[in-house]
């Protein structure tokens, strides 16, 4: 059950965002972040926030003018102010506009955390009715605290179209927890589209994102939609997004900005009602620093996000997925359920899965294949078994080397010269020469 708040942080400083957001989730809180006014304006229109925490002084729009909106439009959820510019007038207008609290930076994580336990307090309690109920998330199998926290986090945007960040290793299972989301909320009669970054050829990737206009390169012998038109009303799902190359990062960018799209070759922008949920194995922070990935389509990315697990961080759930993929694979191949030994089960319980849920699937079909009704360990693949790591022989010169494995064929002949010759392809004399070490 969900127990803690949705709490949404903005900041232009993108070093005290982050900061605020891993206080905030050490203390299990569900965090939304925006750069802006304009972004911050966009999460509280879909999103219900429990709190909102602002800073004062921002280019363009002001935290004032927020603190204000948000007062007149949402009267009963908290704003608490943080600012690194305090000042009496400052305090006295930001209380006036309807802040509950004023905390000056830089602050401790004890101080933020009574700040927003005293600015949650002073909220309108919702009704027992209003309470989450947990839900069940279809194809997401699991009961560990990893994956729980997964599924919170999809019952809290399932009915917005925040923007979300999904990382995790490959094969974690990243697009189940995308279309999760979609298809579980209040917008699953919507189109559901799927991109892989990665598997579309650079040159291509723009005009399949965005469309195209008829002349606008070689080969465009008409008008074409793109994906992100196609999408529209429902969600996109951007997978390996770092592989889009800077030019496509860009439009993407002004999509996020300006909820808006141009398709090649186009002059004229037409507006987009589109949910954006990106995902990658990648470090993008690393491809950051190599300037390779654009920061700040990074931060609009990042709104939402959410880690998924590797297999290995949540090996209770592995019974739970193999019957799961035995219920799946026994009907297809041996037209009913195939069980598996305890000894079999522990052995997958043991390995570490760098392949993650992917590679777990595969060995299951394996092993249905292999088996006549019940999986056992013979019918495991060996790299998941036991291993002796035997030690290593110590280094030596290639001719102490010689003469130990010249020593090793006369062991094999019995001191028999001739015949150990014969193996060596030496002649006797050589042999000779070599026993004596000249």
């Amino acid at each position: 059950m969900l127990q803690k708040e949705n709490i949404l942080i903005v900041d232009d400083d993108i070093n005290i965002l982050e900061l605020i957001q891993r206080n905030l989730q050490s203390l299990d809180y569900h965090t939304y972040k925006a750069v802006s006014v304009k972004e911050a304006v966009s999460i509280l229109r879909d999103t219900e926030i429990d709190l909102l925490i602002t800073d004062l002084k921002m280019p363009e729009v002001d935290g004032f003018q927020l603190i204000q909106f948000a007062s007149e439009h949402y009267p009963n959820m908290p704003k608490l102010v943080v600012t690194g510019y305090p000042s009496v007038q400052d305090a006295l207008s930001a209380i006036k506009s309807g802040a509950v609290d004023y905390l000056v930076k830089p602050f401790t994580k004890d101080e933020l955390r009574q700040s927003v336990l005293k600015s949650l307090s002073t909220r309108t309690k919702k009704k027992p009715s209003e309470k989450a109920e947990s839900k069940n998330y279809n194809e997401i199998i699991g009961e560990s605290e990893a994956i729980k926290s997964v599924t919170q986090i999809i019952d809290r945007v399932k009915d917005n179209k925040a923007t979300i960040f999904i990382s995790g290793e490959s094969g974690t299972g990243k697009e189940l927890v995308a279309r999760s989301i979609h298809y579980n909320g209040k917008f699953s009669r919507e189109p559901f589209i799927a991109v892989n970054c990665g598997g579309i050829p650079e040159n291509l990737l723009e005009s399949e994102l965005f469309g195209y206009v008829k002349g606008a390169f070689t080969g465009a012998n008409d008008t074409r939609e793109g994906f992100f038109q196609a999408a529209n009303g429902g969600t996109i799902f951007l997978d390996e997004i770092g592989n889009a190359p800077l030019s496509v990062q860009s439009r993407l960018l002004r999509v996020l900005q300006e909820k808006e799209v141009m398709k090649v070759g186009e002059r004229k922008a037409e507006k987009i009602d589109v949910r954006v949920i990106a995902a990658t194995n990648s470090n993008l922070k690393e491809m950051i620093a190599k300037e390779t990935f654009r920061e700040d389509l990074y931060y609009r990315l990042t709104v939402v996000e959410i880690v998924v697990p590797p297999l290995r961080d949540r090996k209770g759930d592995i019974p739970l997925l193999a019957d799961k993929f035995l219920f799946k694979y026994g009907n297809e191949y041996k037209d009913r359920y195939i069980t598996i030994e305890p000894e079999a089960q522990a052995l997958l319980k043991r390995y570490d899965w760098p392949g993650n849920i992917r590679e777990l699937e595969n060995v299951i079909q394996r092993a249905v294949i292999m088996c006549d009704r019940t999986i056992g360990v013979k019918d495991l693949p060996e790299n998941l078994k036991y291993k002796i790591d035997f030690p290593e022989e110590n280094l030596m010169s290639l001719k102490a080397m010689e003469k130990k494995y010249i020593e090793k064929v006369l062991a094999a002949t019995h001191n028999n010269q001739s015949k150990a010759a014969e193996i060596l392809n030496i002649d006797r004399k050589t042999l000779r020469g070599k026993i004596k070490g000249s």
